[in-house]
């Protein structure tokens, strides 16, 4: 098949099997979001979703989160590793956002990217799914399956992110990005993977 009848086939496929994706991790706002995506760094999202209703309980918003000591903040999210960085991570951040934006996550990259332990991927996803600005925030497993599927050549994840955005319409990247995530966790796993039972690399 040509590139695009390949792009097609793997968008049907998605379509077929992850209609409605939901946004894995538990939040209520874009505070909570950011500080849920923060804590998925090398963690997986079933583990922070576990640790994250403890912490919002004691604090789901920038004003308290700052009147916790970080040693308190530390000690929650221990279970989802480097807890020290994150933590601290999560302290200041807070405080920079009632400092410089009244409380509220900013809806811009550059601010977004300013904030400690807020990488460009960590913004793409709260841009995406808490503002709804067009984003496509790409991940090992999208990144994995970008190359495994010719989409890509694997490069970087800054290339993959690049070929993704041309590929796919702006108003379905929020989609495609969530498609990709389950996709990947279920059927084109990073190991032990078997072409023939995958069903988009078996039909490629």
């Amino acid at each position: 098949m040509n590139r695009t009848e390949r792009i097609k086939f793997i968008a049907t496929k998605l379509d077929e099997y992850f209609p409605n994706p939901p946004i894995p991790l538990i939040h209520e706002d874009a505070y909570t979001l950011l500080i849920a995506v923060l804590l998925s760094a090398q963690c997986t999202d079933v583990r922070v979703n576990q640790i994250t209703p403890f912490l919002f309980k004691k604090a789901k918003t920038p004003e308290a989160m700052i009147k916790l000591k970080v040693e308190t903040i530390m000690e929650i999210v221990k279970p989802c590793g480097f807890f020290r960085t994150k933590g601290t991570n999560i302290f200041n951040l807070s405080k920079i956002l009632i400092e410089k934006h009244q409380g509220q996550v900013p809806r811009s990259f550059e601010e977004l990217e300013a904030l400690p332990g807020v990488g460009h991927k960590t913004a793409s996803v709260v841009m995406s799914h808490a503002f709804k600005i067009p984003a496509f925030p790409v991940d090992t497993h999208i990144h994995r399956l970008a190359k495994r599927f010719g989409l890509s050549n694997g490069s970087s994840v800054e290339q993959t992110e690049k070929d993704l955005k041309k590929i796919f319409p702006k108003e379905e990247w929020e989609k495609r990005h969530l498609q990709f995530i389950y996709f990947g966790r279920n059927f084109c796993k990073a190991r032990g993977h078997v072409v023939s039972e995958c069903p988009i690399c078996k039909g490629l």
